[in-house]
């Protein structure tokens, strides 16, 4: 089940919300969340939700032996069954093929793919376990001893398949305590259409323009341009996916009375690379920092090993194919040189270099994420570098991108105006007096309405569309 669709927006959410507000004592509302959280879980996969029932079985019982042997060898070795358990998860369902593939490229074999179907969310929900057996052995939270709200914790539909990365943490006195009120729901009402917009009005159409030149095709006789404006486009098109997902969830959260971390702090103003990875996928990149920057290695934390081991990890957790891993690496290294030349001489930059050099890299970036081919890869950067122009005769700039351009004008400034934090400086603005707070919740409720309106005007007819994220 798709957030983005009609059926989800109109029929399951609005029958959730009704069963979870009729009933009053928090016991009760963590039954109807389990219940329609496996319910829409089980909507288009039904078999992969013997997977997570397993997989929260498991890791339920693990916990309850960190506790009974906390601070002693049983508690270390239970982590060890919890690791080696979860992340074989992640191998056999997730990097199989991936692993098959290079054992038969590199030394002529062939041994037949497994070609085992990838369960929606597992990278998603396993990190969350993981990040919830390592805080029960470092004593940060308390072990849940009933089996039905460690399932809530993980199941829970709105962040499920595609996240944040919730620490348990961050929710552990609201699974028994927590109080709704009318902020609350207003407040989540206007982040999940705010996510939905950013999903159904750009990311979708985004996703037209990169298609038409990117996705399936031959790049080789791309304009140096056209490569230019379709890198930046699906730039773009991942943030509003991605972020309007978060949106969603953590709207959905709020309403449901969880407040979830930000995943997303308008990551395209940074200027340098470290702060855009302190503000894309946040719960991704602290995980990480948490739980494996400080790993010894050859017996002790190493700093720059660590750094690497995480950019690898980063990388390898996006998808199993090489792009995702010199992804990862490519960031790595960026970080690594801002490390070697400091904060202080990084400040010395003009403004405008720093956020030439923060957008050259993250834009190059993302087209390493977009192609799994290396033929394509290769391709891309001989365009986007211009050398193409001698290898394939390519143009600079060539009509159908400028129609493009053309034709998606309003949709392509919208975006970038969007990367923008637009709204926090309105929210701000709205919040600085008793009668702007007034025209300002006015002016969200108007909008959540109308933003509601336009969303299902353009699902009506449209083909299915999933979350990028939902691959991973």
């Amino acid at each position: 089940m798709v957030f983005s669709d009609l059926f989800f927006l109109y029929v399951f959410l609005p029958l959730c919300l009704i069963a979870y507000f009729v009933t009053k004592k928090s016991k009760n509302r963590n039954i109807v969340l389990i219940v329609f959280s496996l319910i829409f879980y089980a909507w288009g996969e039904p078999l992969c939700i013997f997977i997570l029932l397993f997989s929260t079985i498991v890791n339920y019982f693990i916990g309850l032996l960190i506790e009974k042997h906390y601070e002693r060898t049983g508690a270390k070795l239970a982590v060890a069954l919890a690791l080696i358990f979860n992340l074989g998860m992640l191998i056999v369902f997730k990097y199989s093929d991936f692993i098959v593939g290079n054992i038969n490229y590199f030394t002529g074999a062939s041994i037949p793919l497994p070609n085992i179907a990838l369960p929606i969310g597992i990278s998603f929900y396993t990190f969350q376990i993981i990040s919830y057996i390592m805080d029960c052995y470092w004593g940060t939270v308390k072990v849940q001893h009933a089996y039905p709200k460690f399932l809530m914790y993980v199941s829970l539909f709105p962040q499920l398949v595609a996240g944040p990365i919730v620490r348990y943490s961050v929710i552990e006195d609201e699974i028994d305590n927590r109080k709704i009120t009318a902020t609350d729901i207003k407040e989540g009402a206007f982040r999940l259409m705010v996510g939905l917009a950013k999903k159904v009005i750009l990311a979708n159409n985004l996703y037209a323009i990169v298609n038409t030149f990117f996705i399936g095709n031959d790049i080789s006789n791309l304009s140096v341009g056209g490569t230019w404006y379709t890198v930046i486009v699906y730039s773009m098109y991942v943030y509003f996916d991605f972020s309007g997902y978060s949106d969603m969830a953590i709207g959905m959260g709020r309403i449901f009375g969880f407040h979830f971390d930000e995943n997303f702090r308008h990551p395209f103003i940074s200027k340098n690379i470290s702060e855009f990875w302190q503000r894309w996928h946040i719960s991704l990149g602290s995980f990480f920092r948490d739980y494996l920057l400080y790993v010894p290695i050859l017996g002790r934390p190493r700093k720059y090993l660590g750094l690497f081991l995480v950019w690898f990890c980063t990388g390898m957790w996006h998808g199993a194919s090489w792009n995702y891993i010199i992804w990862g690496l490519y960031f790595g290294a960026f970080i690594f040189l801002e490390l070697k030349l400091g904060k202080k001489r990084m400040k010395k930059w003009p403004v405008w270099a720093s956020h030439l050099y923060s957008k050259a890299v993250i834009i190059i970036g993302f087209g390493i994420f977009c192609f799994e081919d290396f033929g394509q890869l290769g391709q891309f950067f001989l365009n986007i570098s211009g050398i193409s122009m001698i290898t394939n005769g390519s143009a600079m700039f060539d009509t159908i991108t400028w129609t493009s351009f053309l034709n998606n004008f309003f949709l392509f400034a919208a975006s970038v105006m969007c990367c923008l934090p637009v709204l926090p400086k309105l929210k701000d603005f709205f919040n600085s007096t008793n009668k702007r707070f007034a025209t300002g919740q006015i002016l969200s409720t108007v909008s959540c309405c109308g933003l509601l309106v336009i969303c299902t005007i353009l699902l009506v007819n449209a083909t299915n569309n999933p979350f990028l994220y939902f691959r991973f």
